[in-house]
């Protein structure tokens, strides 16, 4: 029995994909990276936003084709459009077999004996629910990194945020088992570690009662053959003293600070439901820069929040050019039922939402090029991901600066012996909007 799976969305999803993937394994399904060979089909949906909704239903509606065409004989929905819709997709689309929803991954072997005896499911379970150390898991990432899921859903209540409503209330694993994970990796060649959940500063208030996430750091960094690890989606509210001081101490973690703000207008702030003012925000970020030593920090806005007004969007963007942050997302706003600020008045036309969203990167590439600029004659360690098929002598990698998936690259000029997985130190050349050239100095 063959399975062929796509997995959409963030990060966090894809570790849902790896899980039901091992799973799958090790009930002596096969996996095919050709959907024409498969008789099982799964996509693991995103439905953050409006554009993922219709990706995630773009790519259920092509691979039903090999219904008819290849020798698929199920088809299944698996993550957050599944949970969100639960058993009004499955009417709504025939093509569909099953929906297994974000909190029932561990029955995905149900869903498929299911379908392969021709009855279609639902199967939506707990939304808080997650993934131990034991739990089988395939990883798609390359054999030298890896994403670490340390705690499930999420108890903010943005006012534009459907994951809540997706992924349920924030759920903690324990550190000993964050850490036996880790050290599997670890034996297993990965040498980056990313550390991801939907508020990771909030890691540990409903196991331990208050927030772990620098004790979890101080098990995680004592991990052998470990050489970076990077702290994803760190709320403001929570990125306590503590917390810089251990990261500027700790080589082993990445001075990368991933800190999503989403506005800088005090009335869009409050709207959103934020809990952050204008004024924390920017003390905090001068605090990080004063602590740690070379800080990369990274960002992600939303223009176009409803009330949102040429005032409110002329001070995001001097915010953006006061504080010159390293990386920046922009997304404009996608308006999700059921939430807070679905009903809102002041609703922005798509038209100035655009309008604003490219004003908004215009500014902003122009920084990060700055920003990049200033970093040729430097010095970097580069973990290298790959080779450049078509020149052949140069070899792409990250640095600690940049994040798996969503950041840049540095293009190593001159390189005939790097290897996927050496962490190399290099010479900055050039800098670019995204990228940096350099060569190999070691």
């Amino acid at each position: 029995m063959k399975a062929g799976f796509v997995s959409l969305g963030c990060a966090k999803n894809l570790v849902d994909t790896e899980v039901m993937l091992g799973i799958m394994q090790e009930h002596g399904i096969e996996l095919t990276a050709n959907p024409a060979d498969a008789e099982i089909l799964i996509v693991n949906t995103c439905a953050f936003i409006l554009s993922a909704k219709e990706e995630s239903i773009t790519t259920v509606l092509n691979l039903a084709e090999y219904k008819s065409n290849g020798r698929c004989r199920s088809l299944i929905v698996a993550g957050c459009l599944g949970q969100l819709y639960g058993r009004e997709l499955l009417d709504e689309m025939p093509e569909v077999d099953a929906i297994v929803g974000t909190g029932a991954w561990n029955r995905i072997m149900e869903a498929i004996e299911e379908t392969l005896s021709g009855r279609r499911v639902a199967l939506i379970g707990e939304r808080e629910i997650i993934y131990n150390a034991k739990t089988p898991r395939i990883r798609t990432t390359p054999d030298y990194s890896a994403y670490v899921k340390i705690a499930e859903g999420c108890n903010n209540r943005c006012a534009f945020c459907s994951i809540p409503l997706i992924r349920g209330k924030q759920i903690s694993r324990p550190i000993e088992d964050i850490k036996a994970e880790v050290e599997q990796l670890a034996s297993q060649g990965v040498k980056e570690i990313n550390l991801i959940a939907q508020d990771t500063t909030a890691y540990g208030v409903d196991l331990y009662g208050k927030a772990k996430l620098v004790e979890l750091l101080r098990e995680l960094v004592t991990v052998d053959k470990i050489r970076w690890i990077r702290i994803l989606y760190a709320y403001p509210r929570r990125f306590t003293d503590e917390l810089i001081d251990l990261i500027a101490a700790e080589p082993k973690i990445c001075s990368y600070v991933d800190l999503p703000l989403q506005h800088a207008s005090n009335k869009i702030l409050k709207l959103m439901n934020r809990l952050d003012s204008r004024e924390s925000i920017e003390a905090l970020l001068k605090k990080i820069r004063e602590r740690i030593p070379d800080v990369t920090i990274r960002s992600t806005f939303i223009v176009g929040f409803p009330g949102e007004t040429d005032e409110d969007f002329s001070e995001l963007k001097t915010f953006l050019q006061t504080q010159r942050l390293d990386k920046v997302g922009i997304f404009t706003y996608s308006r999700e039922e059921n939430t807070p600020a679905y009903d809102l008045p002041d609703q922005i036309s798509e038209e100035v939402m655009q309008e604003r969203y490219h004003d908004l990167m215009s500014a902003q590439s122009l920084i990060s090029q700055e920003i990049n600029e200033s970093l040729e004659g430097r010095e970097l360690e580069v973990l290298i991901e790959n080779r450049d098929e078509g020149v052949p002598e140069v070899v792409a990698g990250r640095s600690c600066r940049d994040a798996p998936e969503v950041d840049g690259l540095v293009y190593i000029e001159n390189d005939g012996r790097s290897k996927a997985g050496d962490i190399v130190r290099v010479k900055v050349l050039a800098g670019f909007v995204y990228d940096l050239a350099a060569e190999r100095i070691d």
